[in-house]
């Protein structure tokens, strides 16, 4: 057995246990068929998974396109809403596999952040972190008002739930029973790094702000050069999404998702991504069970900005998937929703006793 799968199994053998503790026993109910479902996400066409469309707008007049998928077995006293947040130059749609693994037995909420996928483009004074993580309680306020919540991040999502964090840390402990922290950081980003696979050249610290605010003046432009560059962009999204082999199928997913982003977009939101600094915020996590999980093999936001957030986070978990790149909730999705089965059955176990 590789070392990969059996790290998987024996988070899966530490789920089941968890999940059979307090209120968490009815979550493992409606689980005990999980290891079967594992490979649901597999089974079914990437970006096939839709719900009605609802919308949220936002104060300043961004409608966000929001789905969100029901419990077969809805059960008012162990409910918890799971709100999804993606990250950088992607969709709702990167959750593939774990809204498959997670379809009708817990009540999710998905949506693009604002100007990426089919929510609406916001201006660019509002195009920041700190807008994001405003726009994440909103989405919470309007979507799931009558149930306790954990938030689930990848990248620019864990960002944006670290700057709610900071705008308003009573609401974990309160309305949040639980983090999610997946492949992200608070700060210290190598912005260069970021750029590379969705833009046209690598470059270093106050040149790379310097050449995106130079392109984003010829924005159109530069989105007719990556059209024309698809396959080499195709190459870089593998190398740098991803850090062992996987399915075509799955590189082709994220790069589509990228190559939809306008530049214009991208060089919007690449300030704010900048000069992120917002590891104070953390310690606001430490009342809540916060999960951390990230690649060892993440080029984009490395291992390490993962292991300097569980060191600022009282009891946190750190799930360090061994090879896996910055797409660790595809690469390892099976690893990761075992860690996230974990983090529901803490949740869920917080809200019983309540």
């Amino acid at each position: 057995m590789s070392r990969t799968r059996s790290t998987v199994w024996r988070w899966a053998g530490a789920a089941a246990g968890a999940l059979a503790l307090g209120a968490g026993v009815e979550v493992a109910r409606r689980r005990r068929d999980l290891a079967a479902r594992r490979g649901a996400g597999d089974a079914t066409p990437l970006g096939s998974l839709r719900s009605p469309a609802r919308t949220v707008v936002t104060p300043d007049g961004v409608p966000l396109h929001c789905e969100v998928d029901e419990p077969s077995e809805p059960d008012a006293e162990t409910a918890v809403t799971v709100v999804f947040v993606h990250g950088y130059a992607l969709t709702l749609d990167c959750w593939h596999f774990q809204r498959a693994g997670y379809r009708g037995l817990v009540r999710t909420v998905l949506y693009d952040q604002r100007s990426h996928g089919r929510s609406g483009r916001s201006d660019h004074h509002h195009a920041t972190i700190d807008q994001l993580g405003l726009d994440l309680e909103q989405v919470i306020e309007e979507l799931a008002p009558d149930t306790p919540v954990v938030v689930v991040g990848h990248s620019m999502g864990g960002m944006s739930i670290i700057a709610l964090a900071e705008q308003r840390p009573e609401l974990f402990g309160e309305r949040i029973v639980g983090v999610g922290l997946l492949s992200t950081t608070a700060g210290g980003l190598d912005v260069g790094r970021i750029l590379l696979p969705i833009g046209p050249a690598r470059l270093g610290g106050v040149m790379t702000t310097r050449a995106v605010r130079g392109l984003r003046r010829g924005h159109r432009g530069v989105d007719v050069l990556r059209r024309l560059g698809a396959t080499v962009a195709e190459v870089f999204t593998d190398v740098f999404a991803f850090g062992d082999e996987v399915p075509a199928s799955y590189v082709r997913y994220v790069d589509a998702m990228l190559s939809r982003t306008p530049f214009e977009v991208l060089a919007e939101f690449f300030p704010s991504l900048h000069g992120l600094d917002k590891f104070h915020a953390v310690e606001a996590l430490g009342g809540v069970p916060t999960t951390i999980v990230c690649g060892t093999a993440d080029r984009l936001t490395s291992i390490g900005h993962s292991r300097k957030l569980h060191s600022r986070i009282d009891g946190s978990v750190l799930v360090e998937a061994e090879g896996a790149g910055h797409m660790v909730i595809m690469e390892r999705h099976e690893q990761v929703n075992a860690a996230l089965d974990q983090l529901l059955a803490a949740a869920t176990e917080r809200v019983g006793q309540r």
